[in-house]
């Protein structure tokens, strides 16, 4: 290693949920009815700088699960991690902090929404697992495009 190359590093701070809801407006009527869901999905991150090196990042997840056009459930988690990150180059910081990050967080949010699910009452909900990699390159691509 060069001496003036210093080296990275990168450490976890804090997993943490920033905000959560889970609604089921229609309950207890809705348990009746025929369980043919159409299930929405939605993911978003946004990451921002509190101090020198230090970054939260908020991985939001947001299932939506109808029945023809009646809402079944909404869940909603923003699942948040604050990291310590030095000496990366500026693309390395963006992919860490979108994608990176995203992918250490989603475990937990999955875990949440799952637990949600079932305490409403209604039948197991396991998200698969995400490439964010593949979501970051895709993105990075369609803004060069």
């Amino acid at each position: 290693m060069d001496k003036n190359q210093k080296k990275k590093f990168f450490e976890i701070q804090r997993i943490y949920i920033k905000d959560v809801s889970f609604e089921a407006p229609k309950t207890p009527n809705i348990f009746h009815k025929e369980w043919n869901p159409i299930i929405k999905f939605d993911l978003n991150s946004i990451a921002h700088q509190l101090e020198k090196n230090v970054f939260e990042v908020i991985l939001q997840v947001k299932v939506i699960v109808k029945n023809k056009k009646e809402l079944f459930f909404l869940c909603d988690v923003y699942q948040a991690g604050i990291f310590f990150i030095l000496n990366l180059k500026k693309d390395e910081l963006k992919h860490c902090l979108g994608a990176y990050c995203p992918n250490i967080l989603f475990p937990y949010a999955r875990t949440c929404i799952s637990t949600l699910v079932s305490y409403g009452s209604f039948p197991q909900l396991n998200l698969a697992p995400i490439n964010f990699d593949d979501i970051f390159y895709k993105n990075l691509k369609d803004k060069i495009d």
